[in-house]
């Protein structure tokens, strides 16, 4: 089993920015996949970022490169989302999920376990 607790949503301003953690606990997850992935009010559950584990490979969705940066803390087995320049349509619950195995995933069915998530609202 893997623990992960996500915190830092909360409102700001479009152009603004937020950080959010992942702090992941339980088994060894040293050749996994840690993902951020969103879900908008009305909207299916959408991937964000990945980053592994081992070697620190990051993917991203088309919407949010060059504007999102995940990345991970070995040490304190926590990952990251930098959130730059955010957009009203930013605005979503974004969760936290592991992959125990095999490559990244764009596709949410393919994490095993999920945080509770953390809100992040953009005001326009």
């Amino acid at each position: 089993q893997v623990q992960l607790v996500e915190s830092g949503g909360g409102l700001v301003q479009t152009g603004g920015s937020l950080r959010l953690s992942c702090a992941a606990s339980g088994r060894t997850f040293s050749s996994y996949v840690l993902g951020w992935l969103r879900q908008a009010p009305g909207k299916e559950r959408e991937f964000v970022a990945a980053i592994r584990w081992s070697g620190g490979s990051t993917y991203y969705a088309d919407s949010v490169k060059g504007r999102f940066t995940i990345s991970r803390d070995n040490a304190k087995n926590t990952m990251y989302l930098q959130m730059n320049s955010l957009k009203p349509e930013d605005t979503a619950v974004y969760y936290c999920a592991n992959k125990r195995a095999g490559s990244a995933s764009y596709n949410p069915g393919a994490y095993d376990y999920w945080g509770q998530g953390t809100k992040v609202t953009v005001s326009s």
